[in-house]
């Protein structure tokens, strides 16, 4: 059993952010929904190419709104997206949103992960465990391991599900010079191995055996000609207390991308929905590239925490152990 070293708060190190889980154990499913009330100036890098999401629009500098409310991770495929509906209610009900005059409605992006292969495929996040997730947030340290988003994620699947591990949420904080926080948080469920950035050695990933703990290496078993291993995505938003326009915040996801690469390979692939959002709320002052180096370690370290904190579940592994 590996451990991890603790950390401070996670995502809601960063003031104004609210995070909640709500997973279903059973079916190994689960949503997470990450709150700003008070508005957030957000980007979204899209890497990945089997990605699920919805509202990504809203993200564009040319969109009409300024701000986000909330962004959801849903486990469920495509169903997932109906996770956000709840989210959306339950922050329109607070009379949180996009002023329209007569009404305000909550700009609520989202992103889903495959997890149909583990668990009960018939059950899928909706909008009653959406709105769940969001009644139940708080600025707390954010919850880690096989919850929510996370509950049904794994890696490792070159080989399908059977030689696979399980995976889940990470979060990690950056602390700079001047109070400037980074932060992320992330549902790993990648169809590659995890590894570690400094010395590329895998840490969780395809096992040369259902049995067995040692791992294949999937990105040199793709290079004898290996494929297969339909289903994953890694799901990743960073957040800053510095001041970002869009086009800054669009930046801020590219440049924290660059962690997801460090860290998971291989990676971005065609069976992968890899999506990172990048958030600004606060008021602090910062350069972008200082900022993007902060995120690079954040989103490393968020992954590698999402492996290590990950219990065993649906009859596959867990560097955390057993589940009680």
């Amino acid at each position: 059993m590996l451990t991890y070293e603790p950390k401070m708060k996670g995502l809601t190190d960063v003031p104004g952010i609210r995070v909640g889980h709500a997973s279903d154990f059973d079916a190994l499913t689960g949503c997470t929904a990450i709150l700003f009330e008070g508005g957030a100036v957000g980007g979204v890098d899209i890497r990945g190419s089997a990605t699920g999401t919805s509202e990504l629009d809203t993200l564009s500098p040319g969109h009409v709104t300024s701000r986000v409310h909330g962004i959801v991770f849903s486990g469920g495929s495509a169903f997932g997206l109906e996770a956000a509906c709840g989210v959306r209610r339950y922050l329109g009900a607070h009379g949180v949103g996009f002023d329209t005059g007569v009404a305000r409605v909550p700009i609520v992006p989202s992103a889903i992960l495959f997890d149909l292969a583990i668990g009960k495929s018939g059950v899928r996040p909706g909008r009653e465990m959406g709105e769940a997730a969001a009644a139940g947030a708080s600025d707390a340290a954010v919850v880690e391991g096989c919850v929510g988003a996370g509950t049904g994620a794994t890696v490792g699947k070159l080989f399908g599900m059977k030689r696979a591990m399980k995976s889940g949420i990470g979060s990690y904080s950056v602390s700079l010079p001047d109070g400037v926080i980074v932060a992320a948080l992330i549902a790993v469920n990648a169809l590659g191995d995890v590894r570690e950035p400094s010395t590329g050695k895998v840490i969780a990933g395809a096992r040369v055996s259902e049995s067995s703990r040692e791992f294949v290496n999937a990105e040199r078993a793709m290079l004898s000609g290996q494929t297969g291993g339909f289903g994953n995505t890694t799901l990743a938003l960073v957040a800053t207390n510095a001041v970002l326009t869009k086009v800054m915040a669009g930046k801020l996801a590219a440049l924290a991308s660059i962690g997801v690469v460090r860290t998971i390979a291989p990676v971005n692939t065609m069976l992968d929905g890899d999506v990172t959002f990048a958030v600004s709320i606060g008021s602090k002052t910062a350069e972008i590239d200082v900022l993007g180096v902060a995120a690079i370690e954040a989103v490393e370290q968020s992954i590698l925490r999402a492996v290590k904190s990950a219990k065993s579940m649906g009859g596959l592994p867990g560097l955390a152990g057993s589940a009680r």
